[in-house]
């Protein structure tokens, strides 16, 4: 399991500026927070999506390979880290 947040370099206020996301061994997202420049949260499992957000449809490529893109600057954070995250997003939903 590995856990991440990607910050993605655009100008639009229609698509999340940090990406958070804790992903399997195979590289699939189990599930993720999609944070906007407002500080809104939107999030996804397979349990749940709010807003826009879903899982992928592919499995997310390594770090590396995210950060080849200028647009894109993603680095591991705890699970601990990630926990948090999801916890405000949920609250932020009023979800259990």
């Amino acid at each position: 399991m590995r856990y991440q947040r990607v910050r993605w370099a655009h100008d639009s206020v229609e698509v999340p500026i940090l990406l958070y996301s804790e992903i399997d061994d195979d590289g699939w997202e189990i599930r993720k927070v999609e944070e906007f420049r407002s500080g809104f949260r939107d999030l996804a499992s397979r349990d749940v999506e709010t807003g826009g957000s879903f899982l992928g449809i592919e499995p997310i490529p390594p770090l590396d390979e995210i950060n080849l893109s200028a647009e894109f600057d993603g680095a591991l954070i705890s699970a601990e880290d990630f926990e948090t995250v999801w916890g405000e997003a949920k609250a932020s939903h009023k979800l259990p």
